[in-house]
C-alpha cells in the first residue's frame, strides 16, 4: 500500500481530537497574550494519529485563530496540505515540516520573531540561561545564519525559510556535531557540520535565527509554550542584568584611571553568573513536574481577555 493511502486511512480511522485543536487553539492566543508572537509566529503540533502530517493555522495573526476551521493539516514530508484546495497557509511553514521530519520525538514547534530575542542572534553575546526557569532553553542557543544554506536557485534572500533546504539547515541546528567555540553560540553551518545520527529528541531545543527571531520545540503543545515564554524572560532577565554588570564596569575603569593610577594592564572585568549545564539541565527536570501549574493559569488568562475566541471550549488542564 502506498505511503500516502496508508496515512489517509489512519486519518480516517482515528482523527485527531477536539482536545488536540483546542490545545491549539489556546497555546496561539497564550503566545501573543505573553508577547512572545504578534501579528507573526506560529505554532504546530504533529497529529498524533498519523506522524507523518502536522497541524498549523492557516495565514492568521495567532490572536485569531478561533476554530477547527481555521487550522489545516500538512505533509511533513514536503509541507504540502493535505486538502489540495487548501487556502492560503504560512511561507515558512517549512521549518515545521522539516524539524518534524528530522526529530521523532518532537511533536510541537513555535516559531517566533521576539523583540526581546532578537539582539542575542545579531550580537556576539550569546543566550544562556541565567535563571533556573530559564534552563528549559537548554545550555546554549546555536544562532542558524541563513546566509550558509541558500542556493543560487533561491530567487530572494529575505531570511525567510520558505523551502525544504533552509529548512533542512534550521532543524541541523538543534543537533550540531561542531560549533565555532564553547564560549560563543555561533554555529558556521549547520548542514556541513551536523551530527549523523539525529536522536528521537535534540539536545539543543532552543535555535537563535540570524536577523529574523528564533525556534523552539517540545515533545507537547504545552512544553513548547513553556520553552517559548521562559526563553524570552530569561532574554529580559539577562540584558537588564547585562547592562548593570556593564555600568559597574565601567565604574570600576573610572575609579581605577580617575585615581590616577599607574597601572597599565587591563582593568578590572566582572561577568555575570549564568547557569551551568549541570544546572540547566536539574532546573528543567525539576520544573517539568509542576509545568501544569502556569499553564493553567495561561489558559486562564486568555479565557478572560476579550480579544481570544477559542470555539472549542477550554483545553485540558485549563
Amino acid at each position: 500500500m502506498a505511503e500516502d493511502q496508508r496515512s489517509a486511512l489512519l486519518r480516517a480511522s482515528k482523527p485527531a481530537t477536539k482536545d488536540l485543536f483546542a490545545t491549539l487553539i489556546a497555546a496561539n492566543h497564550i503566545l501573543h497574550y505573553h508577547q512572545v508572537v504578534d501579528a507573526y509566529g506560529h505554532i504546530s503540533v504533529r497529529n498524533p494519529q498519523d506522524p507523518t502530517t502536522f497541524f498549523i493555522s492557516k495565514s492568521l495573526a495567532p490572536a485569531l485563530v478561533s476554530n477547527r476551521e481555521d487550522l489545516e493539516e500538512y505533509h511533513v514530508s514536503d509541507a504540502t496540505p493535505v486538502n489540495k484546495d487548501a487556502p492560503k497557509g504560512y511561507a515558512e511553514r517549512f521549518i515545521h515540516s522539516e524539524i518534524y521530519k528530522k526529530f521523532k520525538g518532537v511533536n510541537s514547534v513555535i516559531h517566533a520573531h521576539s523583540e526581546v530575542v532578537l539582539p542575542f542572534s545579531i550580537s556576539s553575546i550569546p543566550l544562556r540561561p541565567v535563571f533556573h526557569m530559564g534552563g528549559v532553553m537548554g545550555a546554549q542557543c546555536p544562532i542558524y545564519d541563513i546566509q550558509q544554506h541558500y542556493k543560487s536557485s533561491d530567487p530572494l534572500h529575505s531570511l525567510l525559510v520558505t523551502n525544504e533546504h533552509t529548512g533542512a539547515g534550521l532543524a541541523a541546528g538543534f543537533n550540531p556535531s561542531t560549533m565555532l567555540s564553547k564560549g560563543t553560540n555561533l554555529i558556521r553551518s549547520f548542514v556541513t557540520s551536523q551530527s549523523s545520527q539525529a536522536p528521537d529528541f535534540p539536545p539543543n531545543p532552543t535555535v537563535l535565527m540570524r536577523g529574523h527571531g528564533f525556534t523552539c520545540i517540545g515533545a507537547t503543545i504545552e512544553e513548547a509554550v513553556y520553552r517559548a515564554i521562559f526563553t524570552c524572560t530569561n532574554a529580559r532577565v539577562q540584558t537588564t542584568a547585562m547592562l548593570m554588570q556593564g555600568s559597574y564596569n565601567v565604574g570600576l575603569v573610572g575609579e581605577r584611571f580617575g585615581g590616577g593610577e599607574k597601572e597599565t594592564g587591563p582593568a578590572k572585568h566582572e561577568d555575570i553568573k549564568y547557569l551551568s549545564e549541570r544546572e540547566c539541565k536539574d532546573a528543567w527536570t525539576a520544573n517539568q513536574g509542576h509545568a501544569e501549574r502556569p499553564w493553567k493559569l495561561w489558559c486562564a488568562e486568555v479565557k478572560n481577555s476579550g480579544l481570544y475566541q477559542n470555539e472549542l471550549g477550554p483545553p485540558p488542564g485549563a
